[in-house]
């Protein structure tokens, strides 16, 4: 994830518009310079993150980076944006709880990588407004692909038809967060599946579904 919203009768989760993309010269520029932005941030952090020794690092000329980026928080912004630039979706492992516990390995995986590159994206959100905005729009667009893992668990039968998806995925995931980036205790393989368990049997219990709407007389 990363962790957006199908209604809580399990539609489907709506797909955030794509910007397109430029190809060619320029998009391999991007690249470049995306990938210099991580290498950067992931061994110096925001503090040592410089305009210019992101362009020494890409091979490109600094001006093309100022014209383009402006500064480290355009930077940080367009590679969040390009994490939105994929076809991720979200394990389908024909249980709730086994889907909550993959996406919970993979969050734990993301955020004990070496160099932390995800954690000090984290961390510059708030530097940057810039990027904590990014941040925001990288966070929707994980939410809305990942409520499918609601939708399905819905249909199976193992959900209320009312559940509200965001809290249930919020309430499974907060764990790692927590533990990892605010506590930063030392990983634990048994987190992933024991948040995913707990926030799947309050699931069913009915503690995120939402109440019936009144009718009419």
């Amino acid at each position: 994830m990363t962790p957006e919203a199908p209604g809580p009768e399990g539609s489907p989760p709506t797909a955030t518009p794509r910007r397109r993309r430029p190809g060619g010269r320029t998009a391999r520029i991007r690249t470049q310079v995306l990938d210099a932005v991580r290498a950067e941030l992931g061994e110096h952090g925001y503090d040592g993150l410089g305009m210019d020794a992101v362009a020494a690092r890409a091979g490109v000329h600094r001006t093309t980076v100022y014209r383009r980026w402006r500064d480290v928080g355009g930077l940080l912004a367009d590679v969040l944006d390009a994490a939105s630039d994929d076809d991720w979706q979200p394990a389908d492992t024909g249980s709730l709880e086994g889907d909550l516990a993959a996406l919970n390995q993979e969050i734990q995986a993301a955020l004990i990588a070496q160099p932390p590159i995800v954690a000090a994206l984290i961390a510059a959100s708030f530097r940057s407004e810039e990027a904590a905005h990014a941040q925001q729009r990288l966070w929707e667009d994980r939410y809305a692909r990942c409520e499918v893992i609601v939708s399905r668990a819905v249909r199976r039968g193992e959900l209320p038809p009312r559940t509200d998806a965001r809290r249930l995925l919020i309430a499974a995931t907060a764990p790692l967060y927590h533990h990892l980036v605010l506590l930063r205790t030392p990983p634990d393989p048994h987190l992933p599946g024991h948040a995913a368990r707990t926030a799947a049997l309050a699931a069913a219990a009915g503690a995120f579904a939402e109440p019936a709407p009144e009718s009419g007389i």
